[in-house]
C-alpha cells in the first residue's frame, strides 16, 4: 500500500498522545511592496476602456463606489469558520492604491478619452462633466491597426511602419516614454479593444524564434494584438487580454513570458450571457439534470457590435463562447446527459440599442425519467458596467502576480475570462465557483494562509472519536 501524502501547501504533525493534527501555515511568499505609481496602457480607448478610466476617477473623487470589483471590495475567509476572520482582499494583499493608477492607451481612433465616453454613451453627465478635464488629458497614442483584421473599422489615428517588427518596436518606445513621461515605478497593459478576424495557431506561433521571423516578414498570422503583447512582454509589461483574440495563446508569446517571467492572462472579458452560462451549466451538472439544447442570442449597438457585425470577427467571439458549455458538462464522462447538446450562439448589431445589450437564453433541460423543462434568460445588461471592474481587478491583480514573480499564465485569473487560458497539458476551468475558490486560494498561498477545501469534518467531535 502505497504511503498517505500529506497537503503540498501544509505540514502536519501529531502530538505522542494523539490529539487532533495541528496545521503549521505554509511560508508567505515574497512579494515586493506596492510602491509608487502603477501605469495602466490600455489597448483601445471605447466604451470598456474610457467607462473603466472615468469610473476609477469618480471613484478616487467620492463621486461612487467600485462595485463589482472583488479586489475592491471582496473578502477572503481565513482558517476555521469558528476563527471569524475575513478581512478584505485589499487589507489582505498588497494591492496597489486606485490613487497611484495612472492612465494612457492606443486608439486608431484619435477623440481623447472625454470625447470617446461621451460617443460610447455609456455613462450619464454626472460621471463624465465634473472630471472632464481629467478625461481630455487622456489621449490616444497612435496605434497599431490594419483593418484587415478589424474590417469594420476606419482608423486614421495609425502608425506607419515597413515590417510589424518595426511597428512593434515603436509600440517599445511608447511604453518607455510613458513609464518616464508619468513618473511610473511598474506598467500593466490590458487589451480593450476590438475583436480580430480569426485566426488558427499555425506555424508562425509555434516558437518564438518562428514570430520573430514572422514578424520581419509580415506574416499574415501576426495580427496586430499579438504585437502589443510582445512589446509588452519585451519590455517585462504583465499583459492580459480581454478580447478573444489569439493573442498570448500562442506557444510563442507564452514562450517569451516564461522567458522573460513576466504574467500573462486571458482572454476575452466575462461579463453577460457567457457569465450566466458559468453559473447555470454548473447547476444543471452538480444535480445531473440532462441538457438538450442552449440557444443564446444578443443584441448591442455600440462598437464592439458594429465589429462582430463582420463574419471573420464574429467566429473568433464565436469559438469563445461555444467552447464554454463542452468543458463544464464534460459529454465524455457524461455521454447519457450532455453528449447530444445542441448549442447556437447569435450576435446581432442593432444600434438603437448602444451599450444596453441585451441578452435571451433558451434552455432545454431534463430530469427524472428523462422529462423535459425549459429555462429562460433575458439579461438586460450594460456591457461596458459590467467590463469595467473586470478590467480594474486584472490591472491590480496582474501587477501583484509581476511583484509576487508569478511569470507566465496566470490560470488563477480565470475567473475573469470566457475563455481562460492554462498550461498546454490542461484543460481550462470554467466553472465560474471553482474559478472564485481557485483565485482566493492563490491569494491565501501568497500571503502563507492555509488554503480553504469546505471539508468541514474538523468541527465535529464525533468524526474525531470514530
Amino acid at each position: 500500500m502505497a504511503p498517505k501524502q500529506r497537503p503540498a501547501n501544509r505540514r502536519v504533525t501529531r502530538s505522542l498522545k494523539g490529539k487532533r493534527p495541528v496545521s503549521v501555515k505554509p511560508a508567505q511568499r515574497a512579494v515586493a511592496p506596492a510602491s509608487g505609481k502603477l501605469g495602466v496602457m490600455l489597448v483601445g480607448l471605447g466604451a470598456v476602456a474610457t467607462t473603466f478610466i472615468a469610473g476609477v476617477e469618480n471613484v478616487r473623487r467620492g463621486n461612487g463606489r467600485p462595485i463589482g470589483s472583488l479586489a475592491e471590495l471582496g473578502t477572503v475567509r481565513l482558517g476555521r469558520r469558528t476563527e471569524g476572520r475575513a478581512p478584505r482582499l485589499r487589507k489582505f494583499v498588497p494591492l496597489a492604491r486606485l490613487d497611484d493608477l495612472v492612465f494612457t492607451a492606443w486608439d486608431p481612433i484619435p477623440d481623447d478619452a472625454y470625447k470617446s465616453a461621451k460617443v460610447a454613451g455609456v455613462l450619464e453627465p454626472q460621471h463624465i462633466e465634473p472630471i472632464a478635464d481629467f478625461l481630455k488629458s487622456v489621449v490616444p497614442m497612435p496605434a497599431v491597426f490594419d483593418q484587415q483584421y478589424v474590417k469594420r473599422l476606419h482608423g486614421t489615428n495609425v502608425k506607419q511602419g515597413a515590417t510589424k517588427r518595426e511597428l512593434a518596436e515603436q509600440l517599445r518606445e511608447d511604453i518607455r516614454a510613458f513609464k518616464e513621461r508619468a513618473r511610473c515605478d511598474r506598467l500593466v497593459m490590458i487589451w480593450c479593444a476590438s475583436t480580430e478576424v480569426f485566426i488558427s495557431p499555425g506555424p508562425a506561433h509555434r516558437t518564438l524564434k518562428a514570430f520573430e521571423r514572422g514578424m520581419d516578414q509580415n506574416h499574415p498570422a501576426i495580427a496586430p494584438s499579438m504585437l502589443y503583447a510582445w512589446a509588452a512582454l519585451r519590455e517585462n509589461v504583465p499583459f492580459a487580454n480581454g478580447a478573444p483574440n489569439l493573442t498570448v495563446d500562442t506557444p510563442a508569446l507564452q514562450e517569451l513570458a516564461r522567458e522573460r517571467h513576466v504574467p500573462i492572462a486571458g482572454k476575452d472579458f466575462k461579463t453577460g450571457q457567457t457569465m450566466m452560462k458559468t453559473v447555470i451549466s454548473p447547476m444543471l451538472k452538480a444535480r445531473m439534470l440532462g441538457l438538450s439544447g442552449w440557444y443564446s442570442t444578443n443584441i448591442l449597438g455600440n462598437r464592439d457590435g458594429e465589429v462582430l457585425d463582420d463574419p471573420e470577427s464574429f467566429k473568433t467571439k464565436e469559438e469563445s463562447k461555444l467552447g464554454v458549455l463542452e468543458h463544464i458538462l464534460q459529454p465524455s464522462l457524461y455521454p447519457e446527459l450532455y453528449g447530444k447538446v445542441y448549442h447556437k450562439v447569435r450576435i446581432n448589431y442593432y444600434p438603437p440599442r448602444g451599450d444596453n445589450k441585451e441578452g435571451w437564453d433558451n434552455i432545454d433541460i431534463f430530469g427524472w425519467l428523462g422529462y423535459p423543462m425549459q429555462i429562460k434568460v433575458d439579461f438586460l445588461c450594460r456591457d461596458s458596467i459590467l467590463a469595467a471592474p473586470i478590467v480594474l481587478d486584472l490591472v491590480l491583480f496582474m501587477d501583484l502576480a509581476q511583484r509576487a514573480k508569478l511569470g507566465g499564465i496566470q490560470e488563477w485569473l480565470s475567473f475573469y475570462f470566457k475563455s481562460p487560458m492554462a498550461a498546454p497539458a490542461l484543460n481550462a476551468e470554467h466553472d465560474l465557483f471553482i474559478q472564485h475558490t481557485k483565485l482566493k486560494n492563490t491569494l491565501r498561498w501568497l500571503m502563507g494562509e492555509q488554503q480553504i477545501t469546505h471539508l468541514g469534518v474538523e468541527y465535529y467531535d464525533y468524526y474525531e472519536k470514530a
